[in-house]
């Protein structure tokens, strides 16, 4: 494990997932044919993809005081994760992803927070001094906003590196855009905080010299099976993904970004990092599930040697 120290401020999700050969249209009942409950929520997502890259992941969240926050608490035990700030909500569920996924390997995802609408600024207060002595703090948006605009302020004071994965899509205040380190928006994302349709490189060219406009000096825009466009203070290039076969494209963002950031924690350089991420998240869309399908810092090694 190294020794910096990275922070996940994010969500918890117990996934059940659907296989299905097609979307169900309005109104329409298809059979599937295989169902799962997995462990999932983009920030636990994260958090075990960094871990299990090597970093030292501490995890602020919550579940609800039922057994399945119970087992997915246990689980993050076993990713070596510490877990001292996950507490558990009375009177209230962990929360849940209900996942159709086709045989494309495309997915569909409704969501209950539960107890992850329990992590508001005051939840926070019993955990500022860990983000204050963090090397990083990485936030997706799953939890309150005004967490993670609380969360940005406390860390952009004490030079804390802030990451922000824009996901689920919604528009940012440019007092949060302003004090973000890296942000790492796929197409989706980047309209929802830019306006521009992400179709091309010019297009993701565009979109991220509007962030770096807002003040984010790291622009990263996932393009699926294209790969990432890497923008660093108006000067970008596209890093191509690895060629693999989809199975099934749940968690592979979340993939990419903990092992992004574990590999940056770890001395890579950006462009190092990035190609790091896309073997990780090519491993991932090759398995079925969350959590289930993230790699562990020895296949991605293995993966980048034959490929």
């Amino acid at each position: 494990m190294m020794s910096k120290k990275l922070i996940v401020l994010g969500s918890i999700n117990a996934d059940h997932i659907l296989n299905m050969k097609a979307f169900p249209k309005p109104g329409e009942t298809l059979s599937g044919s295989h169902y799962q409950i997995t462990y999932g929520g983009k920030g636990a997502n994260q958090a075990v993809a960094a871990s299990r890259s090597g970093a030292n992941v501490q995890f602020i969240a919550a579940v609800g005081d039922d057994d399945i926050g119970k087992q997915i608490c246990e689980q993050l035990k076993k990713d070596k994760i510490d877990i001292r700030s996950v507490q558990m909500i009375t009177q209230e569920k962990t929360g849940v992803a209900l996942i159709f996924v086709n045989e494309q390997g495309e997915n569909q995802i409704g969501i209950y927070s539960g107890a992850n609408a329990a992590v508001t600024p005051n939840y926070l207060d019993a955990y500022q001094q860990d983000i204050i002595n963090a090397d990083a703090i990485l936030m997706q948006l799953e939890i309150p906003i005004e967490t993670i605009e609380s969360a940005i302020k406390l860390a952009k004071a004490h030079r804390t590196e802030v990451i922000v994965n824009p996901a689920p899509a919604q528009l940012l205040a440019d007092e949060i855009l302003k004090n973000i380190d890296i942000i790492t928006p796929n197409e989706t994302e980047a309209k929802s905080l830019t306006g521009i349709t992400v179709s091309s490189e010019q297009d993701a060219d565009l979109a991220a010299q509007f962030l770096h406009k807002k003040g984010i000096m790291t622009v990263i825009i996932t393009l699926g099976s294209k790969g990432a466009w890497v923008s660093v203070n108006g000067f970008g290039k596209l890093i191509p993904a690895y060629k693999v076969d989809v199975i099934d494209t749940i968690a592979a963002g979340d993939t990419f970004v903990g092992m992004l950031m574990s590999a940056l924690l770890n001395n890579k350089t950006l462009c190092q990092a990035v190609n790091y991420a896309h073997a990780a998240a090519a491993i991932a869309v090759t398995r079925v599930g969350a959590q289930s399908s993230i790699p562990w810092y020895d296949e991605v090694d293995q993966f980048i040697a034959k490929h």
